[in-house]
């Protein structure tokens, strides 16, 4: 493995990771980036804060490789996906803020696309829920707040999801492109044709001329202008970040699954060379390789996970920061009956309810804040449950084994449970970036210095964590939280 940079772009930090020949992470840098709410519901970033911030990181890593003597064959860009940026073609100059991915905005465009019956066209097309999550009616909003129409009609004016807009800005606007990954989550995509869709565009008023060409997520994206790096380096991978951190865990294999745990929690499986469908899921695109077909996924999305545990720290004061948690969830043997379903923002997959909310039941004079604590857990692990056996449904196939990332996987008692209620073994890997590391092996495959063998051999396991329920007790448990999500479901309507 020669030497490859990773730019991570997420919603809160902008980072950048030199990795070694042995796939060795030898430096980071990352930059805070502001969130902007300018009105209840809306999240936005400024494009120009994203690109100054990933140049300082990229600045500094390559100071580390120019100290080695390294070369570095290949930058491979990951990022959060959905959020949509609009900018000038001729000058790179943003029109707008990013409308981040979180942000709700447009809850009443799709709410009305979806009463005139366009749900089912969108999803068959797309594999996607019809909602403000993805880029679509972004898009739409910007052209009509911002005047930007006609200009959008006459090519004046260029669309990207965030890996496309920092291509363009770091080849020095002469490369208006995308990854196969960031084209899928748009909702103006078709999966199956492998092509911006015309009904789509339709339907959502989007102008083709704004769009970017698609190419595969491993391969040439250009090269980094001189003028801003000092050095011409190619861009050779790029891929949304939960397809990057389902690459970086070498879930090459149909059924093959990760599950990255942060504040929320995304749980995606590869499902081969067919797109799954099912009830609840997303069916998305894993990636595209170089001489391979298509690969795609499922993805389960679950909106509440560390932050949770969070909850208990800043919202009862149960805790003083999140590292107690496990020591105090630990000290009884169980959640003693005690259920938490932790609606704060609604539910995910497989409910989609933005109306449910956070529900404790179970509640006995001898449950004390360690039953609540333990209950937490509980509840990452029974969202997981839940995320997993809808994927299962949709992709008929069994999960042998869950991969799993993000920074809660510092709790072992966690992962335990959630052996535990998943009734298959958890493995934590040695390297536990995913993200990062799985945008370094894109752009290595691209620069055609790695291939997906090697990265296969070089995953590593931490730990191992086995199931140790009972299957009746498994069932006893889940058939009681079921019953809480029951009373969770449609509470604010």
């Amino acid at each position: 493995m020669a030497y490859l940079i990773s730019i991570d772009q997420g919603t809160t930090s902008s980072r950048a990771t030199l990795y070694g020949p042995q796939g060795e992470a030898l430096a980071t840098a990352s930059a805070p980036l502001t969130q902007h709410y300018p009105e209840p519901g809306w999240v936005e970033h400024d494009p120009e804060e994203i690109l100054e911030g990933q140049l300082s990181c990229l600045r500094e890593v390559l100071a580390c490789a120019a100290e080695r003597g390294a070369s570095v064959a290949g930058i491979g860009i990951t990022n959060q996906r959905e959020t949509t940026l609009i900018w000038e073609r001729e000058t790179g100059r943003p029109l707008h803020r990013a409308i981040v991915w979180q942000d709700r905005r447009t809850a009443d465009v799709t709410q009305r696309m979806k009463g005139e019956g366009l749900e089912a066209e969108v999803r068959e097309r797309t594999g996607l829920l019809l909602d403000p999550y993805f880029s679509a009616t972004k898009i739409a909003w910007i052209l009509d707040e911002a005047g930007l129409r006609e200009r959008a009609a006459r090519g004046e004016i260029c669309f990207g999801t965030v890996d496309s807009w920092l291509i363009y800005r770091l080849t020095g606007g002469k490369r208006h492109v995308t990854d196969i990954t960031n084209a899928s989550r748009t909702m103006l995509f078709n999966i199956k044709t492998l092509e911006w869709d015309d009904e789509l565009l339709r339907i959502f008023g989007v102008p083709r001329a704004i769009l970017p060409e698609v190419r595969m997520s491993a391969g040439s994206f250009g090269e980094t202008s001189a003028e801003l790096l000092g050095c011409r380096i190619p861009i050779t991978g790029a891929a949304g970040d939960q397809q990057a951190a389902l690459f970086g865990q070498a879930c090459f294999a149909p059924g093959m699954a990760k599950a990255t745990f942060g504040t929320g929690a995304f749980v995606v499986m590869n499902c081969g060379e067919r797109p799954g469908s099912g009830e609840g899921v997303l069916s998305t695109i894993a990636w595209q390789l170089p001489g391979e077909a298509v690969q795609y996924a499922l993805e389960g999305s679950i909106f509440i996970a560390g932050a949770a545990v969070q909850w208990l720290e800043e919202g009862l004061g149960l805790i003083g920061g999140a590292a107690e948690v496990e020591g105090l969830a630990g000290s009884v043997a169980d959640s003693g009956g005690v259920y938490f379903v932790p609606a704060l923002s609604g539910l995910g997959t497989p409910y989609w309810d933005p109306y449910a909310r956070g529900v404790i039941a179970g509640l006995t004079r001898g449950s004390g804040k360690a039953h609540l604590a333990r209950a937490a857990l509980d509840a990452i692990a029974f969202q997981t449950v839940d995320a997993i056996r809808a994927m299962e449904c949709a992709g008929g196939i069994a999960l042998s084994e869950l991969r799993v990332d993000g920074g809660a996987t510092r709790n072992n008692l966690l992962l335990e449970i959630q052996a535990g209620l998943l009734g298959v073994p958890v493995l934590r890997p040695r390297c536990t970036e995913s993200t990062s590391l799985g945008a370094a092996f894109l752009a290595g495959i691209g620069a055609g210095v790695l291939d997906k063998e090697r990265i296969g051999k070089s995953w590593s396991l931490d730990r191992r964590f086995e199931p140790s329920l009972l299957p009746e007790r498994r069932a006893e448990m889940y058939r009681g939280w079921q019953k809480c999500v029951q009373l969770s479901l449609g509470w604010a309507k």
